[in-house]
């Protein structure tokens, strides 16, 4: 058994479905502490939702030492129906040259393959150049305000420099280190309750259908052609989640109508600009805000790039180094935490194991894919020290 697989399902026995860490960052912690970093749990939220956080720092031979941060979550998503599982969703086991049981994937691997690779690189380099760190979270599948977010404030009022940082997503497709992600786009979030007079259905007249007022404005937001997206990020999207008015009888016209609905834009528009081009689409279909309506607002996270520099080269070289494979840019899928950290650190990119499991029943990842991983790390460790 290797290093990455044994501490990998360490990690998975663990069930600590969002916000419980079960013990995960405190099993990394440990390993952490005997390479000379000084570790910090960092609890916060309400007591029934209380997130767990590890920030760990190596500090570098000088003050001026560039800071590479490596970051993940150690909160995996509910199993699901467990009579669904092929095995026991937290007893991993190997079979099939994988690696099966929630979190294989999304991203205890990943975090494995990361401790493994610093242990060997700080072995072979103790006087490195580099201050590593560790930025973990019990709350990257959940609400995310508690995690990542939260440490990356309170590093950011302590002054702490972050100049790069790789986090451990699966960001894979076929094969470890065919895509990077260098970006992701922003998410913003918005509930619109249009307002109505309820009545008689009979009596229309008597009436005012707020389903009927909102019509013609979500087909012309549905019709929108936002932006036309850059050479970094595609068209923004915009799609509604959730709509519900009515008092579940058919003979009532309802008093009001809710919408739920979610932009996901790159840095072709603006959440400022969008809000207001979606504002202005009520107003031309004659809806007043706080007399026909109310609408707010969630910015879920900004769009962030990172461009080709010495990160993004670093951990393409090393990718080709150990797989022969020139990994794809990419800035697609869903949010990430490095929203948060791209927010201090210049250069964030993402790289893990292949992502077609994540989140589903008998989640999985090749073993082949654990100990690469591992490898791309270890190397692109190796490249930003001779940088440094």
């Amino acid at each position: 058994m290797t290093a990455t697989l044994e501490l990998a399902q360490a990690l998975m026995r663990r069930p600590s479905i969002t916000p419980d860490d079960a013990g995960c960052q405190a099993l990394l912690a440990e390993r952490l502490r005997a390479l000379g970093f000084v570790c910090e749990t960092i609890e916060r939220g309400p007591a029934d939702f209380r997130v767990t956080n590890l920030w760990a720092l190596r500090p570098g031979p000088t003050p001026q030492a560039p800071v590479l941060v490596l970051a993940g979550h150690t909160d995996v998503v509910p199993p699901g129906p467990r009579e669904r599982w092929r095995s026991d969703p937290f007893e991993p086991v190997v079979r099939d040259g994988c690696l099966w049981g929630r979190g294989a994937a999304d991203m205890k691997g990943s975090l494995a393959a990361m401790v493994v690779a610093v242990e060997r690189f700080v072995a072979e380099q103790t006087d490195a150049p580099l201050a590593l760190a560790f930025l973990l979270t019990s709350d990257e599948e959940g609400p995310a305000r508690d995690g990542t977010a939260a440490v990356c404030e309170l590093l950011r009022q302590r002054g702490q420099r972050l100049d790069w940082c790789i986090v451990g997503e699966p960001t894979s497709v076929q094969r470890t280190g065919d895509m990077i992600k260098n970006g992701r786009r922003g998410t913003m979030s918005g509930r619109l309750t249009v307002r109505g007079i309820q009545g008689h259905i009979a009596y229309p007249h008597l009436a005012r259908n707020p389903i009927h007022l909102l019509a013609p404005a979500l087909a012309e937001w549905a019709a929108t052609r936002w932006d036309d997206g850059n050479e970094h990020f595609q068209p923004t999207s915009w799609q509604v989640s959730n709509i519900h008015g009515g008092t579940g009888a058919s003979n009532v016209i309802p008093g009001s109508v809710t919408l739920d609905f979610n932009f996901r834009f790159g840095t072709a528009s603006t959440a400022a600009g969008l809000q207001a081009r979606f504002e202005s689409v009520l107003h031309r279909h004659g809806l007043r805000p706080g007399e026909d309506y109310d609408l707010t607002w969630t910015v879920g996270g900004l769009p962030f790039l990172t461009p080709r520099g010495t990160l993004v080269e670093a951990v393409t070289a090393a990718v080709q180094d150990v797989t022969g494979l020139t990994p794809e840019l990419s800035t697609s899928g869903g949010t990430s935490d490095g929203r948060f950290i791209a927010a201090l650190c210049p250069q964030v990119v993402e790289l893990g194991p292949p992502n077609a499991s994540i989140h589903k029943v008998d989640e999985h990842v090749a073993l082949a894919d654990l100990e690469t991983l591992t490898l791309v790390y270890h190397r692109t460790l190796q490249r930003l020290s001779q940088t440094a």
